[in-house]
């Protein structure tokens, strides 16, 4: 086993040991990773762009709706109650759980907590979004070395 190669996965353990310890993932993204085979090798980055088209989606909706005169709360908790479904299918365990405090700002019609919640459900976003998209290019690195992907 080449060196770099070692030392990539060794990286990438690291690397991917961090974002639970930090609470970025749960064991939901552990549960996707067994989902993938030879058959399927790019299950979890397939599933994991469409959780990021998905998620700057409603985002964006979150945003237009809150900046409109009259909040309609409903629509706003539909649009947090399915960012909250989907980050927690992919283990996005940041994300999900801002989602929750936000989805109580909209029970109580309150439009301060909310666009505070929409700022904080994005900056989670962006920062799960910059850290998958690291740990797939580590896996990358790994894989053009000629290495395999170790399973924490």
């Amino acid at each position: 086993m080449d060196g770099l190669v070692i030392q990539l996965q060794r990286q990438l353990v690291d690397y991917s040991t961090s974002l639970y310890k930090e609470g970025f993932l749960d064991d939901q993204f552990k549960q996707l990773q067994q989902l993938q085979d030879e058959s399927n090798p790019d299950f979890v980055v397939e599933v994991v762009c469409l959780f990021f088209e998905d998620s700057e989606r409603l985002l964006s909706e979150l945003s237009k709706t809150l900046s409109q005169q009259n909040v309609d709360f409903k629509k706003v908790d539909a649009h947090v109650h399915q960012l909250k479904g989907s980050s927690s299918s992919i283990g996005a365990q940041r994300v999900q759980r801002v989602c929750i405090a936000f989805r109580n700002y909209c029970e109580e019609q309150n439009n301060e907590g909310c666009l505070k919640s929409l700022q904080l459900v994005k900056h989670e976003f962006s920062l799960v979004k910059t850290k998958l998209e690291a740990m797939f290019k580590l896996e990358k690195q790994v894989l053009a070395a000629g290495g395999s992907i170790p399973m924490h």
